[in-house]
């Protein structure tokens, strides 16, 4: 009698493997999906903290914020538009005005619905308002 001494998988044991796998990929990829939207909120808060800032600095300097019209631009580039700041710091406030993570400019009121100004992102959705992860994230949030 002859045995077979290939040591080869059974389909058994690959269908086995196959579930386990599908398993671990059920549980793990829905906890990483989530890390790049987390990311982007953490970065858009950063960005709107750095900006609030610089309004703060500009408000030192000139005894008011930008108006909504003269726009986050005013902490790059002296504005033109009135009321005209008199102590504007030559080198600005900001290098340049960012983009939230999503591509879209930040928007800036003032006076805002919050506080003094808002600084904010749309989020994920690009709209205004939203729920959970689609809501808009803003200078008035902890």
């Amino acid at each position: 009698m002859k045995t077979n001494n290939n040591p080869g998988f059974t389909l058994i044991e690959v269908m086995v493997v196959i579930l386990i796998i599908g398993v671990l990929a059920a549980l793990v990829v829905p906890k990483v999906m989530s890390r790049p939207d987390e990311a982007r909120i953490t970065a858009a808060k950063q960005d709107i903290a750095t900006i609030s800032q610089a309004l703060n600095l500009y408000r030192l300097d000139n005894h008011r914020y930008p108006t909504t019209e003269q726009g986050l631009a005013a902490l790059v580039k002296k504005t033109t538009m009135p009321p005209i700041p008199a102590n504007w710091k030559s080198e600005g406030y900001l290098d340049r005005v960012p983009k939230d993570p999503w591509g879209t400019p930040y928007q800036y009121l003032q006076p805002g619905l919050h506080g003094a100004v808002d600084v904010f992102s749309f989020g994920t959705d690009r709209a205004a308002g939203g729920e959970g992860n689609d809501a808009d994230i803003g200078s008035w949030q902890d």
